[in-house]
């Protein structure tokens, strides 16, 4: 028990120093996770032996990732991605199978362990990937669609591949293994529904169990989770939720399938569920603590030794292979019209090797297929390729994706019109507020850096211009020195702040209103000379406050009351508390900060319970027209 405590504490130590340092430099979860399990394993051996056996544990969590993954998407979405799903990933998985094959075999290995090597490598992350788009929100993007068609279609190759690998065994080391389960007096037999059975009865077997979560999915669940409902206990739910998954997971198993892809199709299955987001809620840490033990073991599994020794070939191998892969992925994103940079991000996401890599070639050589030599010096490069895939995901971002964006941008529109207000943004903040002033009879000036969206404008007979407003020659030559206002309604955080900067130096007598995101924006904004902030949301959470208080009974009037004492007490917080922010010092260590914020959060409550007066002598002027007195109103 102590060793199992000790364990745990270091691995959790690992994790929670680790991950938090990498995010704040900007490097992301998973190299965080890898650099602690590389510091606790080969640096200061604080675990040995283990990792291995642990990694098999924690590769459940690409599991229940691929069932959270599957909760996400409907049957007519997965439908929908077909001709990517077996066009893209079938020939990705091809072409990167025979092109490190042939360099295998050219390399001297034997046409059978080439084979093998190549569908090892085939294979990418797909615990890495997904999690890194979904960090840096690229999941929905194009590249991030076929680069999710890719990995899905691998997770199913996994099963020919396993059924495949067996048949091209080496005859002298499967001799050699027989001879070392002889002298090892053998070992316990793995359970199975579809050992010895004929081929057409093996078929029979996995249609049904595939049907069984399918049919099982759709009827069954909906009633049993009714049922656990009606407990109203939520540990009893997330049980039933972990038995749901790991339930799929050792059907798949005892029929040769891969549980991934069966807790997938289970996903898929209940994604129109009532359920649904319960069931994510419940099984998503899980997946997190997992998917973290899992990276922390592969760092942890890296054999420094055989990679010192062998540090030069190791290194020419993962570079030579992330090279091919990325070359076959780039090639195809030209076929499968893939533009940009999600045509990057598709090649160079998918270019490394994956934690299935680990299984096969564990697998290879059970089955006398690769010898051990060989398995150990692949093992490195599957490890060492999935450690550099966050780096090639910061060079990405910080020095591709510049390069395109800047190489596909045009040329900025020659403005030929001025106007009182100069709007930069015209998404779905800057339209409306545009809309509203044209509308009242105000001249506009519309900047975005959005082309598509420029001429999705022009459709509807609003007039914008190309060009990035955070460049003080376009401002100029939108109007800033004769116009009235400025409003800056992009969603880019730090172009917002600079436009501020910028126009306030030029002209210290504009009136600018500027879009925020948070709250720590708005401070940052007021010291770059903003005079009106709106938050995105502020408005319409006030709005949905003053209809629940509706809800409860409260006279529309009195809430009415009550939600503009509300906003009038957050703006005079607001300015009061940017005096104090600093943005060299996180907010919850800024004592100044967090004092006025205590006292402003009482004062609150306070304000809040003296607004309600039923009094109608001190009626809201806003609820009567100009120039009215409360005590005109008739009896």
């Amino acid at each position: 028990m102590s060793t199992f405590l000790f364990q745990a504490f270091v691995y959790l130590t690992a994790a929670v120093i680790a991950v938090p340092v990498a995010k704040r430099l900007g490097l992301g979860s998973v190299l965080g996770y890898l650099i602690a399990g590389i510091v606790i394993g080969p640096l200061i051996g604080l675990v040995g032996a283990e990792t291995r056996d642990i990694q098999h544990f924690a590769e459940f969590g690409v599991v229940m990732m691929l069932f959270l993954v599957g909760l996400e998407l409907e049957p007519r979405s997965l439908w929908a991605m077909r001709h990517r799903l077996i066009g893209l990933g079938g020939l990705q998985v091809g072409m990167t199978t025979t092109a490190i094959g042939a360099a295998a075999f050219a390399m001297g290995q034997p046409w059978s362990v080439a084979l093998a090597i190549g569908l090892v490598f085939s294979l990418s992350s797909t615990a890495i990937v997904l999690q890194t788009l979904n960090e840096k929100g690229l999941m929905k993007s194009d590249g991030g669609q076929a680069g999710f068609s890719v990995l899905l279609f691998q997770d199913i190759a996994v099963i020919p591949m396993l059924a495949l690998i067996p048949l091209l065994a080496l005859p002298e080391l499967v001799e050699l293994l027989s001879h070392s389960a002889d002298h090892a007096g053998g070992h316990g037999e793995q359970i199975s529904l579809i050992d010895g059975l004929p081929g057409w009865q093996v078929a029979i077997v996995t249609l049904l169990a595939v049907a069984t979560v399918v049919v099982g999915g759709h009827y069954l669940s909906r009633p049993l989770f009714r049922f656990i409902a009606t407990a109203k206990l939520r540990e009893v739910f997330t049980a039933a939720a972990l038995l749901l998954v790991i339930g799929i997971a050792l059907l798949m198993t005892l029929v040769g399938l891969s549980p991934a892809l069966g807790t997938f199709l289970a996903g898929v299955v209940l994604a129109n569920s009532e359920f649904r987001h319960e069931l994510e809620s419940d099984i998503d840490p899980f997946k997190g603590l997992l998917l973290g033990l899992f990276f922390i073991t592969v760092g942890a599994g890296i054999n420094f030794v055989a990679l010192i020794d062998g540090f030069g070939t190791i290194i020419a191998l993962t570079l030579g292979l992330m090279l091919v892969k990325g070359l076959v992925l780039l090639s195809l994103s030209f076929v499968f019209k893939l533009g940009g940079s999600d045509r990057w991000l598709f090649a160079l996401g998918l270019a490394q090797a994956g934690e299935f890599g680990f299984v096969l070639l564990s697998f290879t050589v059970q089955n006398g297929v690769i010898p051990q030599a060989v398995s150990e010096t692949l093992l490195l490069v599957v490890a060492l390729s999935m450690l550099l895939t966050p780096l090639v995901f910061i060079c990405f971002d910080r020095l591709i994706l510049p390069r395109i964006n800047a190489r596909q941008s045009r040329e900025a529109d020659m403005i030929d019109e001025k106007g009182t207000v100069i709007i930069a943004g015209t998404g779905r903040f800057g339209q409306i507020v545009n809309r509203m002033l044209r509308g009242n009879g105000y001249e506009t000036v519309v900047l975005d850096l959005s082309a598509e969206t420029v001429s999705l404008m022009s459709v509807f007979g609003i007039k914008a211009f190309y060009g990035d407003a955070s460049r003080p020659d376009l401002l100029h030559a939108a109007g800033l020195a004769e116009a009235r206002m400025l409003v800056v309604a992009i969603d880019d955080k730090e172009r917002t702040v600079e436009i501020v900067k910028h126009a306030r130096r030029d002209r210290p007598d504009i009136h600018i209103v500027a879009r925020a995101h948070d709250r720590t924006q708005v401070y940052s904004l007021y010291a770059a000379g903003a005079n009106d902030i709106i938050r995105e949301t502020f408005d319409s959470a006030v709005r949905a406050g003053r209809s629940a208080l509706e809800g409860f009974g409260i006279h529309p009037y009195e809430a009415e009351k009550i939600a503009t004492a509300f906003v009038a007490g957050d703006q005079r917080m607001i300015r009061d508390m940017a005096d104090a922010y600093d943005p060299d010092i996180l907010p919850h260590e800024n004592q100044e900060w967090v004092k006025k914020a205590r006292e402003y959060s009482e004062a609150t409550g306070v304000a809040m319970a003296g607004v309600r007066n039923p009094d109608r002598s001190a009626i809201d002027r806003a609820w009567m027209p100009p120039g009215k007195r409360p005590e005109e109103e008739p009896g």
